[in-house]
């Protein structure tokens, strides 16, 4: 019987949820274990955290055309909401904790054990940690709510991890940024090309780690208990400094070669398929406002000027239908996981709430967060965009909720997590149901299956706890 058992834990120590022995190889020499040097593994920390946000593979993520952007054209499972069929869900979480998180935490225990770094250097160099450890850990909580936090990256003590309140790991999430901040005024961080996304400025890691703060504490708002904690994360955030211009964009600039290259780009041009057009929910919208980023957004394979959307959900004509623009046909075209137009956005909220400390001009950031948009895509004539009636703030339809939240859910159109987490904080705009199998539309991802085979236990109470695993449970946040 013993011989079972210790078979049984082995199998678990071995295929849990927060290890595997992909992760062991990537991480260790046989011959000198410690041979990973901090360098390599934030470096490798950021690219896999880039690439698991930006890629539109079904088999990584389908935040795309849970954002309704996009729609499939023959396979259409995954835009029926099938996360199961493809273990999508397993490859979000275990490429989150095992190819981020994991790496972040060895690479902050390398820094602070090392001896030829200095004190501001440890300091500037663990603030970029935590930033992107924070990052990391806020997209998990927005995937799926309640998820392994305090014990997740435990493996010795915590094989099979608990699962902790949502709400507490974002008080939590707050406070580690609150900490961290002050290092980016006098520590020295990770710098050339160690550093993809600001090459080490650390004015511009500041400013990434308040316009996060910023949206932590936007995104707690509503939720009951914690409207204190989110009124004073965002007036320290504004108070710090956020987001300024698309130059201060958490974005890095994908190369013209394997494996370096935009993931997107793979799936769509180096596939070689013919897999994705635009979702007629998006395209529909974009026509009654006679928006002009439609150009950049869609091809125009169906005629000059012409954009038809397939039928979300539902099989659809490749080339009857609009297909993804060019732009984003290109193995070299950026990525970002925080921006302008984002951050512009979340400050008209905050004004709307008229929330201390804060500047209370709505109107100017609403257009400011348009205006970002289009600059980034080089699209012109902003200005007749913004006197079109169904756009302009003091016209255009709906609650000041309903007015920054089409508007944003457009401007993130190549950041299919964001737009459809504006979707769900915003209730905007009105999302079709897909056409073959009627489901509504999902509030969040169902935990992976091997946490329902592996960690029963700790699953069971997590799931029960946000009142069910199933995909419309609503997050804490999501109160509307």
């Amino acid at each position: 019987m013993k011989k079972y058992i210790l078979i049984l834990l082995s199998f678990v120590l071995i295929y849990s949820c927060q290890t595997d022995e992909q992760y062991e190889n990537l991480n260790t020499d046989p011959i000198n274990p410690s041979s990973v040097s901090e360098d390599a593994l934030f470096t490798s920390a950021t690219k896999s955290l880039f690439d698991q946000m930006t890629s539109t593979n079904v088999n990584v993520n389908i935040f795309r055309l849970l954002a309704q952007y996009w729609t499939e054209t023959t396979y259409t499972d995954e835009a029926n909401y099938d996360f199961n069929g493809r273990n999508i869900t397993q490859t979000h979480w275990g490429n989150m904790y095992r190819n981020v998180l994991f790496d972040l935490k060895d690479a902050k225990s390398k820094v602070e054990n090392s001896s030829l770094l200095s004190a501001n250097e440890k300091a500037g160099r663990i603030a970029q940690i935590e930033v992107l450890s924070i990052y990391t850990w806020q997209q998990l909580v927005d995937s799926f709510g309640d998820i392994p936090y305090s014990e997740a990256l435990d493996i010795e003590n915590h094989p099979l991890p608990a699962y902790d309140d949502a709400g507490t790991i974002y008080t939590d999430l707050i406070a580690r940024l609150n900490a961290a901040l002050p290092s980016f005024d006098t520590g020295s961080g990770f710098s050339g090309g160690v550093d993809q996304i600001y090459g080490g400025d650390m004015d511009s890691w500041k400013k990434f780690g308040n316009s996060l703060l910023l949206k932590l504490g936007l995104r707690i708002a509503d939720a009951p208990g914690m409207s204190a904690l989110a009124q004073s994360s965002i007036t320290a955030a504004v108070a710090g400094g956020v987001f300024t211009s698309n130059a201060d964009n958490a974005s890095i600039q994908y190369q013209g070669f394997v494996p370096n290259t935009n993931p997107v780009w793979v799936d769509l041009v180096q596939s070689g398929r013919s897999d994705f057009v635009a979702a007629n929910t998006l395209v529909d919208f974009m026509n009654g406002l006679n928006d002009p980023r439609r150009a950049v957004y869609f091809r125009q394979n169906v005629g000059p000027g012409v954009y038809v959307g397939g039928d979300y959900g539902g099989t659809s004509s490749y080339t009857g239908s609009s297909q993804v623009g060019d732009l984003f046909h290109q193995p070299t075209t950026p990525a970002s996981l925080l921006d302008f137009a984002e951050v512009s956005f979340y400050l008209a909220d905050a004004a709307e709430r008229s929330i201390s400390g804060t500047p209370l001009n709505a109107e100017a950031f609403y257009n400011a967060g348009i205006t970002a948009s289009f600059d980034y895509y080089l699209v012109p004539n902003v200005g007749a965009y913004l006197l079109n009636p169904d756009v302009a703030y003091t016209t255009a339809p709906g609650t000041w909720k309903e007015k920054i939240g089409n508007q944003m859910w457009i401007a993130m159109y190549n950041r299919g997590f964001e737009g459809w987490t504006s979707w769900r904080v915003y209730d905007t705009p009105t999302f079709n149901l897909p056409v073959d199998s009627g489901d509504p539309v999902p509030t969040r991802y169902t935990y992976p299956v091997n946490e329902q085979n592996l960690n029963v236990a700790n699953w069971t109470a997590g799931s029960a706890a946000i009142g069910g695993d199933n995909q419309t449970t609503k997050l804490f946040w999501d109160v509307n």
